[in-house]
């Protein structure tokens, strides 16, 4: 085993010890997304034009795909509140990776969020979803909504040691909210005016959610749609790499840097 995976290890478990001891994030942070599916679907789900079973098979997806982009949110607060404690500076002075304190982090998150995306499913199957694809293609759905999440974690570790303040990586964590509402998440931009249905159908999230409900087997490409979501496993899978590719080195080196 790697000196760089035995230490991201070592610093996984230290993450999920946290997890373990406040149980009521924890709580809050799995039931969100359901209470979330059952507003939506039965309360705004009436106003639309698509019936309410319908809808809820389209919003599934969409609530799967923001929710992993909360992944900004709480990489940004854990990565801040370790910095305004001092954690991060005591493991800086320990002789092991620089890499492996914010790759712990990234991988625990990783943990939570595929252990806390079984019960979401669950709900979905009860209000009428339904996995039209194939066993193999559902499996890719799940993978595809994992990476995501992984990649918007290192976002938020990155801001998170930007800021190193809890009170300033909540308050711009909160601000995150509005990016689901650009996009495709909950409702279709096809409806949309020319530059907001681009601006929409640009944002990472319309493409992972497009990805997903093409992979279940929950709705169709709209006519028209920009490249991302036209071609939306492609355009997720390079969505992914470019925010691991620029994020990830970021935030190692600002992890190594410390206040300097």
């Amino acid at each position: 085993m790697s000196t760089l995976t035995f230490e991201s290890g070592a610093m996984l478990g230290r993450q999920m010890r946290r997890v373990r001891n406040n149980p009521g994030l924890l709580i809050l942070t799995q039931t969100m997304p359901i209470t979330m599916l059952l507003f939506f679907g039965y309360v705004f789900g009436s106003a639309l034009a698509m019936p309410g079973a319908q809808y809820r098979s389209f919003l599934v997806p969409g609530l799967l795909v923001a929710t992993a982009a909360n992944g900004i949110m709480t990489g940004m607060f854990q990565a801040a509140q370790d910095t305004h404690r001092g954690v991060m500076d005591r493991f800086r002075t320990l002789p092991m990776s620089r890499a492996a304190v914010p790759l712990g982090q990234a991988g625990a998150d990783l943990v939570v969020t595929a252990a806390g995306t079984v019960p979401f499913l669950l709900v979905g199957l009860a209000v009428g979803w339904r996995i039209e694809g194939s066993a193999l293609e559902a499996l890719g759905a799940v993978g595809l909504l994992l990476l995501f999440r992984f990649a918007t974690t290192w976002v938020g570790i990155f801001l998170g040691l930007l800021t190193r303040n809890e009170e300033a990586a909540g308050q711009l964590g909160g601000a995150t909210f509005i990016l689901p509402l650009l996009s495709n998440a909950y409702i279709p931009t096809d409806g949309l005016p020319g530059w907001l249905r681009t601006i929409a159908e640009w944002n990472p999230i319309s493409a992972v959610t497009m990805a997903l409900r093409d992979l279940f087997g929950n709705g169709s490409v709209p006519d028209g749609s920009a490249w991302p979501v036209a071609h939306p496993v492609a355009g997720s899978l390079v969505w992914c790499a470019v925010l691991i590719a620029v994020f990830m080195p970021l935030a190692v080196r600002r992890y190594a840097r410390g206040e300097r």
